[in-house]
Formats: C-alpha cells, sequence, structure tokens
C-alpha cells in the first residue's frame, strides 16, 4: 500500500471562491481563480495553506463528443460526378490531339508557305519601284481641248514635258 498524500485535493472549481473555507496564503494571491490553467488544482498542505499544484492523479476529462454523422451536401455529390466526366474528357481530347497532330503541322506548314507568298506578293513591287527610282522622271503630257458649241469641232493642243 502507498502512503496517503501529504496534502489534501479540493473538489471545488476555479470560479468557486471556497465559501466558508479559511485560505491562509491564497486570500492575498495575485491570480484569479479564473486563471488558474487546466490541469492545475488547488491543494491544502498540512499546514493549512492553500496552493496550486499538479497532482499525481491526472484529473478525470470528460470524454470528447463524437460529432454525429452530417448528410453529404447535393453540391458535393454533384462535384463528385462531375469530376470523372472532365477528367474522360480531356483525355479523349489528348487522344484526339494526338491523331490529329501530323495533320495539324502539315496545316501549320501550309499556312506558314501562305504568308511567305503574300510577303513576296507585297514586297516584289515594291524592290522593282526601288530598283527603277534611279531613272529620270516620267513624261508629263498636257492637253488643252477646246470646243464650241454642243456638237462643234474641238481644238486642242499637246504639250509633252
Amino acid at each position: 500500500m502507498s502512503e496517503p498524500a501529504p496534502y489534501e485535493i479540493t473538489t471545488a472549481t476555479h470560479r468557486d471562491a471556497f465559501p466558508g473555507m479559511p485560505m491562509a496564503g491564497w486570500e492575498h494571491s495575485r491570480m484569479l481563480p479564473s486563471e488558474i490553467p487546466p490541469g492545475v488544482q488547488v491543494v491544502t498542505l498540512p499546514g493549512g495553506y492553500r496552493t496550486l499544484a499538479y497532482p499525481d492523479q491526472p484529473a478525470q476529462r470528460p470524454a470528447p463528443e463524437v460529432p454525429a454523422a452530417q448528410p453529404i451536401p447535393a453540391w458535393a455529390k454533384t462535384t463528385a460526378l462531375l469530376a470523372p466526366t472532365l477528367g474522360g474528357g480531356i483525355a479523349a481530347g489528348s487522344v484526339g490531339l494526338s491523331y490529329a497532330a501530323p495533320g495539324l503541322i502539315a496545316m501549320s506548314h501550309a499556312l506558314w508557305a501562305t504568308v511567305a507568298l503574300i510577303a513576296a506578293g507585297t514586297l516584289a513591287p515594291l524592290l522593282l519601284r526601288a530598283a527603277r527610282g534611279s531613272r529620270k522622271a516620267p513624261t508629263q503630257i498636257t492637253q488643252n481641248i477646246t470646243a464650241t458649241g454642243l456638237f462643234g469641232r474641238a481644238n486642242g493642243t499637246i504639250n509633252h514635258r
């Protein structure tokens, strides 16, 4: 058998101010009963003094409440059912792209060839015009035509410059 502890553990709660019991040494404490941390208890020493101590026997704590099972919300079920569908769609698209890859590459080459043809068609006249730019300016022809009446004979002069 073990010896009894040299102190007595009181069963008062932290909020209880121990009414009717002498509290030698406790009444001048700087700590409020609500500030006592969990697991610490007020003990009475053999001299009659009360103090805070960790007891040898751990305090019995109530078992944690087990939450009741909640039903699964409808949006979660819908999302769970759509996830495989989305994954299947991505997989099908990937397979389709793998089959279409050679055709897409050929189409890409055809588009680049079209761009090169358009660029050559646009740049060729500009380059030819720049090459002919060293010649003299083209001749200018001016015509002065006069006529009398609606069906009269017209006379005119042509000037070359």
